[in-house]
């Protein structure tokens, strides 16, 4: 799995009709493009990219996250970021549409005051797809065609043009399948759970050998969050009915998972980016919780 991949290395990997709007485009005013999925490869790699990507997908396939797979047997809109880890796999038949990729520098400084990153539909541990009936399908595939013309107009408003289709995109998903609003927390402990949960989350994905978690034990948290480890324990017992312990070892298991299936790296790598100094410390960590090995793990996923 490559740490991240980059706008350079997708327009390599990837034989678009426009690859010159990247050296043209990729400015300090940010990077925007749009394409036909008429080039859309089987499967990409599981990776992180440096940039963001909606795609509207016409066509049956998959689409991998590092901790579910949704299968996608309908119209939908896909929206990936720098903080989600993600591959594509395509079914039989056609694949249609259109995507377009962008950078935050594109975008940010005229739209999302908060931050791209916040947008729920690009939040890491949120949902990522969007399914449309035919009349919404209408109207995007009409949206995306037109933002493809207008690459190709000579005028000089063509990018303020395009930053506001791109809006209209993104506010018509969230239209279509609205996030449910952030629940105001009545107590301090509820505070300090999400806080914690966030942190934690925060830490993932791993995306080489080399980088590790750094928190890694419910003291660790506390002393991040500036908290007694008493009071962090007590809070997140009595929010979720698990423990900040509990839910540490959740979220690595998960991750182990991850790595195992779609890297190549050792089982001493995996141990290692986990935050486990020798691999046996790791291999009965990870037979405690799922009850197999890792190398059987990694078997049984192959």
């Amino acid at each position: 799995m490559q740490s991240i991949e980059t706008l350079e290395e997708f327009y390599k990997r990837h034989p678009v009709d426009n690859q010159k709007v990247f050296a043209e485009n990729n400015t300090g005013q940010g990077h925007f493009n749009v394409f036909k999925r008429k080039h859309c490869i089987h499967r990409t790699p599981f990776t992180r990219r440096d940039f963001y990507k909606i795609a509207l997908v016409i066509g049956n396939g998959k689409m991998i996250y590092t901790d579910k797979e949704v299968v996608i047997d309908r119209p939908a809109l896909l929206f990936s970021s720098p903080s989600v880890t993600s591959s594509w796999e395509s079914g039989p038949g056609l694949q249609e549409g259109w995507f377009c990729l962008f950078t935050e520098a594109f975008i940010e400084p005229y739209e999302l005051k908060s931050g791209l990153q916040d947008f729920p539909l690009f939040k890491v541990g949120g949902s990522h797809i969007v399914f449309l009936d035919d009349t919404q399908l209408t109207f995007l595939a009409a949206t995306l065609s037109r933002m493809m013309e207008e690459m190709n107009v000579d005028y000089a408003g063509k990018y303020d043009l395009l930053r506001n289709y791109l809006r209209i995109v993104m506010h018509e998903a969230l239209k279509i399948a609205p996030v449910s609003p952030v629940e105001t927390h009545s107590s301090a402990g509820a505070r300090i759970t999400t806080r914690f949960l966030e942190l934690l989350e925060r830490q993932f994905p791993i995306d080489s050998p080399e980088q590790f978690l750094k928190l890694k034990t419910a003291n660790e948290f506390a002393q991040s969050l500036a908290v007694h480890t008493n009071h962090l324990n007590r809070s997140v017992k009595e929010v979720t009915g698990k423990t900040t312990t509990q839910h540490i070892s959740e979220r690595v298991i998960k991750e182990a998972h991850a790595l195992l299936k779609h890297t190549d790296w050792s089982i001493a790598q995996v141990a290692n980016g986990l935050g486990f100094e020798e691999p046996a410390y790791f291999t009965n960590f990870f037979k405690k919780y799922t009850g197999s090995s890792p190398v059987m793990s990694r078997l049984a996923s192959a």
